[in-house]
Parts: C-alpha cells; sequence; structure tokens
C-alpha cells in the first residue's frame, strides 16, 4: 500500500537535512506520483 503524498512528503522533509537532500527527495516523490498516475491509465 502507498503512503498519502502528504505524508510522504512530511517523511522526505523531515529525513534530509541540506539542500540537495530535499531536491532529491522531491525528485523521487514526483517520480512517484508519476508512476501512480500511469499505472491509474
Amino acid at each position: 500500500m502507498r503512503m498519502p503524498f502528504f505524508l510522504a512528503l512530511l517523511i522526505g522533509v523531515a529525513a534530509c537535512e541540506t539542500t540537495e537532500g530535499f531536491g532529491r527527495d522531491v525528485s523521487k516523490l514526483g517520480n512517484e506520483i508519476t508512476e501512480e498516475s500511469q499505472e491509474a491509465q
């Protein structure tokens, strides 16, 4: 079961300590959203 978007975002923000880490977290989250939308089509 996938985590809800906001929960994943909160975990990603809490887990990263640098701007670069935040960018990787956001990118990963964007990829997850893209995959979910493609599966839904």
